[in-house]
Parts: structure tokens; sequence; C-alpha cells
């Protein structure tokens, strides 16, 4: 054994060690089973008589765990690569097991291994889901109650917490790698994660059924347009005209709901950015990658536990504005950086883009109308409404059908102000036709008849498209 852990040394003596914590823990206890004359099985459900069984073996994980944190030489075991790790407690678990007579069979003994690795340099039962790519949501309502959005739809998983002592001791890791705390006097957390994931958790006394944790996993393999297209988000000659619409510095936002595919969107047009231009990007959790090489990334910053030191998006927005940039991407506008993110999408910083909580296009400037509202600035609504008019040019809006499908719905150009009223026309939009036998939404993407105002700009730029991809009542392939 490697001299790097002193569990490993002397583990002969080390041995009674452990007999002694199966023996006298008050938090647990271990009934393990003798090879050479097993405990008789009382006549009960199979079932019930597996979960025993699980139960057992989660108790000893749980007890292990604990005295091989409390002795093996944790700054050298963190240096260590994991496969090497895992062979180490390999041999010690086994050597523990074969000692404890523990009933584990050669699966039973590597997920045994595999979590107890989870457990000390990990997330514990949370990292199974976290590494797989299939799942996008982690939802935790107290240590019993856990949900996973698998392939778009929510579904009940099983976590193997073994009580909410063991799900906090997890929120509390989580926390203190990204130096936060929680606890009774802060009872909320949210948190970017090492991986980017986005992390957010509620404790007693506010969450009371037990601790609440919400985790929306960030995605390595970014979708592309074309990626988008070929998943039928959108059809390709909606792809085509957004694509020559950033390339046009058409100002857009980007509506939709939560989950809805937002910051996946941004992420997809970001690549028809021009490489020449200087692009800045504020988040309150730093989730976009861009595809382009000159960035420079914001993150606000809560404050303080004593309040102090908060960092908004209309500080960063204002901050942003004395950095030369081309153009300013918000990860989500919210409050009152509404103001200035439009005075800078007047005034020279076209193209910019943000993403906004909205069901529909017009729902979405009703929204920043609100915003603009909440800054306590004294203009009237039609000034408000001007503004609004005279920096947006696009709204793509994003939904998640009932069956879990994310598809770009709509997408609606801003034409100016007739009145006190802003006017906008649909180019394209997904019409639904029905519902299909296994609960899918059917339906297709057509045109409006609606040709853009701004197809003037884009053959300025010596960009012409088909006349025909805006023929109305065509289904669109």
């Amino acid at each position: 054994m490697t001299n790097r852990f002193s569990a490993f040394q002397n583990f002969d003596d080390d041995i009674s060690f452990f007999d002694e914590e199966f023996e006298n823990t008050e938090e647990t206890t271990v009934t393990l089973k003798d090879e050479a004359q097993p405990a008789p099985v009382e006549n009960t459900d199979h079932q019930t008589a597996e979960a025993n069984s699980r139960q057992r073996i989660m108790d000893a994980k749980v007890v292990l765990h604990r005295k091989m944190l409390d002795e093996f030489n944790l700054p050298a075991l963190e240096q260590l690569p994991r496969e090497q790790l895992v062979r180490e407690i390999h041999d010690f678990v086994s050597t523990y097991a074969a000692k404890e007579r523990l009933a584990l069979n050669k699966a039973e003994l590597d997920e045994f291994v595999g979590t107890l690795v989870d457990e000390m340099t990990g997330l514990g039962p949370l990292e199974p889901f976290m590494r797989n790519p299939d799942i996008s949501d982690i939802l935790i309502n107290g240590h019993e109650n856990c949900y996973a959005e698998i392939g778009g739809v929510l579904q009940p998983v099983t976590i193997p917490f073994k009580d909410e002592a063991h799900l906090l001791r997890v929120i509390n890791k989580i926390v203190a790698n990204v130096g936060r705390r929680i606890d009774e006097s802060s009872p909320t957390c949210d948190a970017r994660m090492a991986d980017g994931s986005r992390f957010n958790a509620a404790i007693r006394p506010i969450a009371i059924d037990g601790p609440l944790v919400s985790i929306r996993k960030f995605s390595a393999n970014k979708l592309n347009l074309d990626k988008l297209v070929e998943f039928g988000a959108l059809a390709p000659q909606m792809a085509i005209l957004l694509e020559h619409a950033v390339a046009a510095r058409m100002t857009t936002i980007i509506s939709g709901g939560t989950g809805t595919g937002k910051t996946t969107m941004l992420n997809a047009l970001s690549a028809f950015i021009s490489p020449k231009e200087r692009v800045l990007t504020i988040e309150d959790a730093a989730e976009l990658v861009l595809h382009i090489p000159h960035v420079g990334r914001m993150e606000t910053r809560p404050p303080n536990n004593e309040g102090k030191g908060e960092i908004k998006q209309r500080d960063l927005v204002k901050n942003a504005l004395r950095m030369r940039p081309d153009r300013i991407i918000l990860g989500e506008v919210r409050g009152e950086e509404a103001f200035d993110m439009l005075q800078a999408m007047n005034t020279g910083h076209e193209g910019s883009m943000a993403t906004i909580h909205a069901n529909t296009p017009r729902d979405a400037l009703s929204r920043l109308e609100q915003m603009l509202g909440m800054t306590g600035m004294p203009m009237t609504v039609s000034s408000i409404r001007s503004q609004i008019s005279g920096a947006i040019h696009l709204v793509i809006q994003l939904t998640r059908l009932a069956d879990g499908k994310r598809k770009l719905t709509s997408i609606a150009e801003v034409t100016g102000m007739e009145g006190e009223v802003i006017q906008m026309q649909e180019i394209f939009k997904f019409k639904r036709t029905g519902l299909g036998p296994d609960g899918e939404i059917e339906g297709h993407f057509e045109a409006t008849g609606v040709r853009p105002r701004f197809l003037e700009e884009l053959i300025a730029m010596g960009i012409e498209l088909p006349s025909d991809m805006f023929e109305p009542g065509i289904e669109l392939k």
C-alpha cells in the first residue's frame, strides 16, 4: 500500500478501531452476514428483504466512510488521480469486507468503492447524476423526494441520501467550494459550481419539509444552429434568417420560460458575430460560451455576510460601456439594468442581445416596459415604449412543449410605434396541429407571409434571401 494514506499503515492494528465503531456507533446499527452460518431469513416479502439488505449496506458505507475520512491523509488524497484512488480504496474495502464478512459480490463491491470515492472527493450520491449527460436538471425536495429532468421530462429518481444530515453535508460541501455559507441565519444560497452548473439551495427554517436543492447542469457540448435544426427546434429557413440578422447587427431579445433553451440559443447565435467585434457578456452565473475570439466575461457578485459588496447587473452594464464594446450580451435581463441596456442599444451598440422570461414576444416587450418603470426615472409611458421600439429589432420566442421538446415558436420583428402602441409583425411561427398517440405534440413551422423590413439592410450587405422562404401557409422543411 502507498504511504500517502495514514489509514493504510499498520492496517491490521487499526482494524479493531472499525470493529469498535460498528459496535458502539449511535447513529446507525449494521448487521453483517456470517458466510459460514448465514442468519435465518424470516418469511417476509422478497422486496422487503432486498430493501433491508440495501439499507444494511448503506449503513456500512456511512460508518466506513466516516472512519476513512478520519484516518486518511486528505491533502495527499486530493492529489491522487481518480484511477489510483479507486485502486487504493478498493484494496482497503476488500480487506475490510473480508475481515468483517460483509456480504458483497464484485458488482456491489465496485459500487461500494465508487460511492466512497464520490463521498470523499465529489458530491456523494449526486455524482452519478452529475456525470450523466442525459440529465439536465436535478431537483431535490428533501432527501427522500428527488426528481431529474431526462429528455425534457421530469421523472422521479432515487438519490441514496441516508438522511437529512447526509444531504446537508453535500450542500455544505458545494457551498464551501464556492466560498459561500448556508445556515439558519442565511438559509438560501445561489451559486455557480466548479463545472459551471447553476446551484440553488434552501434549508430550514424556510424549507419546511427539508432541504430544497435545484441544480441546472452545465452542458460542455454546446449546440450550434445546425444541430438545433437537426433536432427539430426550428426550420432551416428560420436559421438562415437568424444567421444573417445577427451578422447584420439586429438587436435581439430571446424570450421564453424556464428551461426553454434561451442560453443555448444565445450561444448558437453568437457564432455569427464577426470575429473583429469586441463582445462583453454580463451574467449572474457565467454560462455563456461564445464562439468568437474577442470576448470579455463579467459576473455579478452577491452581498457578503455583512450585506456589503454586492455588484449588480446594472453596475456591470454601466462599467461595460466604458470598455469599448461593439456588442453587450446580458445572460438575463430582469430588473433596473434594462434601462442601461436599452440606452446602450440605442447609442452605438446595435446587435446586442439579451434573454428575458416571457411567454410571448408581446409579453417580452411588456416586461421590459415594467422593468423600465422600476428604475424610478421620470419617464412617460410613451417615452418608455419609444425607447424599446427604437432599440430592439427582433424577438425570438422559445417554448418547451408539454411533451418536453423545445421549439422556436415565433420570430417577430419590432417595426416602430403607431400612436402609443409598439408595432410588431410575426415572420415565422410554429403551428400546432394535434396530439400524437404517444402524447407528442404535432405541428410544423411556417412563414406568415410578412417580409421583414431589415431585408433592405441585408441586401445592402450583399445578402439576398430566397423570396419563397416567406411564402405563407407552406410547411417549412
